[in-house]
């Protein structure tokens, strides 16, 4: 099942009194552990919408192979507002979607991948009796709840989606703990130094040095769905010039084309993945993918019961 993330921080953080997707935690900010967690989970398409501070915390991100869209009417909208821009966005391009503000950091990847296998076309992680997030929201709901008159926000459109929320029961009290306030957030730094120890897998192929990673297969991936290495870049906050150059490297580095451009025209300037691309592409997500399940296994194998 093709799977993606979205990440609401259009926010304020008005409560908190400071920028709460770039509070640390430990020595990652909030925003970059939410990305984390889902790409220890195996989800490829991670889409961030901004709005208050936007070019600061997309600089922030740059580097994370992630997918920016812009609330740019965060001031006078609701969370639900850039939900719908993400879900607007994600719709034809997944399976399903899991979506969680991104001021709850702590959930676990165990946790993503039981929502995901739960089957259901609603779902949300239960913890002592609360539930919390991410929630999972199947594609087939999204238009309905794009066409939803807002009236109690997100959750008063979950409830007219048709589909009844499932409560998938999980053992993650980080699905919980919010930072919505500089108690919570107090409570939440608290909570991350009892946490449990967790493989993490950072994936790069290399000769000499790294040609391609995340980033690069996020790009790759945003090209041939555009359709233009201009519109690729502008999803993920990159110059033009150094899309190409990424790309340059990475076919000099394989000795083969990769992204093939075509000139002129009232559209201008096309570009579209060879055969060689598609494969790659596909290669290193699937490589990807499964060393992640192959850490995880061998950390449960050789670890068991050390950490607790």
């Amino acid at each position: 099942m093709r799977s993606a993330a979205l990440i609401t921080a259009a926010g304020m953080s008005s409560r908190m009194g400071s920028f709460k997707p770039m509070l640390n935690i430990g020595s990652m900010s909030v925003a970059q552990r939410v990305i984390a967690t889902f790409r220890q989970a195996g989800i490829e398409r991670i889409v961030m919408v901004t709005g208050f501070n936007a070019p600061v915390l997309e600089k922030h991100l740059s580097t994370e192979g992630i997918i920016f869209l812009r609330n740019e009417k965060y001031a006078s909208t609701q969370m639900f507002d850039s939900v719908r821009i993400g879900l607007d966005y994600l719709q034809d391009k997944c399976d399903s979607v899991l979506l969680t503000p991104v001021d709850i950091p702590l959930f676990t990847a165990k946790t993503v991948t039981s929502l995901l296998n739960s089957g259901e076309h609603l779902a949300c992680p239960e913890c002592d009796g609360q539930t919390g997030h991410p929630i999972l929201i199947h594609a087939s709901l999204i238009p309905g709840i794009l066409k939803d008159s807002g009236e109690r926000g997100l959750q008063g459109a979950l409830e007219r989606s048709g589909a009844e929320m499932v409560h998938v029961p999980v053992e993650d009290p980080g699905t919980l703990h919010d930072a919505d306030t500089p108690e919570d957030y107090s409570k939440l730094l608290e909570y991350h130094n009892n946490q449990l120890v967790r493989p993490v897998v950072n994936v790069a192929l290399c000769k000499e040095k790294p040609f391609m990673d995340n980033m690069t297969a996020m790009l790759l991936a945003l090209v041939d769905e555009t359709g233009s290495v201009r519109a690729a870049g502008k999803r993920m906050k990159m110059s033009y010039s150094n899309c190409w150059n990424k790309i340059h490297t990475l076919e000099n580095e394989l000795c083969c084309q990769l992204v093939q451009r075509s000139q002129g025209g009232a559209g201008g300037s096309a570009s579209a993945l060879t055969a060689e691309g598609k494969a790659l592409l596909s290669q290193f997500f699937d490589y990807e993918r499964r060393l992640r399940d192959e850490a995880q296994r061998l950390f449960d194998e050789i670890f068991g019961g050390t950490f607790h």
